[in-house]
């Protein structure tokens, strides 16, 4: 069973009607219960990184998703603020992430090769993909997904990052670690590519 972490923010639902869509089993969990048996995870995330990190942290599924990602290995797909919530900490916020994949969220505004571009970051851009990466299993070259942020994941290891995009500057846009995986990027608002991604994420 795919389940949605349903915390009180992302768009629960658009993530729902894709897998249905699929084909593919999947429901929210919003209560520690939900998890128990959970073979897949989504991590949705909209809105601020602080705001994101404290009603996952009053949720009462902070603990158990832990337990099931860190103890039992169950892989996870951290969306949008999702994915930023993976690393230390983010410049947006004074919360510390999740920390399950080392790096750090940064600013485009900070960012001297896009601090004069519009802020956020908002439409569709091509994706550089790493070949290897289980995600991006039978796709055609440059991928187009749709983007809407003001903050990017700036990956420690670059044996992490699975795939990226350019914005004044190219930015880590997808991470894995193993069975965990992010992507800055709305798979849920990316058409065909972006549900390829979600049914090689459910799949492999």
């Amino acid at each position: 069973m795919i389940r949605i972490v349903d915390y009180g923010v992302g768009n629960i639902q658009a993530f729902l009607n894709t897998f249905k869509r699929l084909g593919l089993p999947a429901e929210r969990a919003k209560v520690p219960a939900d998890l128990a048996d959970a073979t897949r995870l989504i991590l949705p995330g909209v809105g601020s990184f602080d705001h994101a990190m404290t009603l996952l942290n009053q949720s009462g599924l902070r603990e158990p998703l832990e337990a099931r990602v860190q103890g039992d290995k169950i892989p996870v797909l951290g969306v949008c603020v999702g994915m930023q919530m993976l690393a230390e900490g983010s410049d947006e916020g004074e919360l510390p992430g999740l920390n399950w994949i080392p790096g750090r969220v940064r600013a485009f505004a900070q960012t001297p090769a896009s601090a004069d571009l519009p802020q956020p970051h908002m439409g569709w851009n091509d994706l550089q993909v790493r070949p290897d990466s289980s995600l991006f299993a039978d796709f055609e070259p440059l991928p187009r997904f749709y983007f809407l942020h003001s903050y990017y994941f700036d990956c420690a290891d670059r044996a992490h990052v699975a795939a990226s995009s350019r914005y004044g500057l190219d930015f880590d846009c997808v991470v894995s670690s193993g069975h965990i995986h992010g992507v800055q990027c709305h798979p849920e608002k990316s058409h065909h590519f972006g549900a390829q991604l979600l049914k090689n994420f459910a799949t492999t």
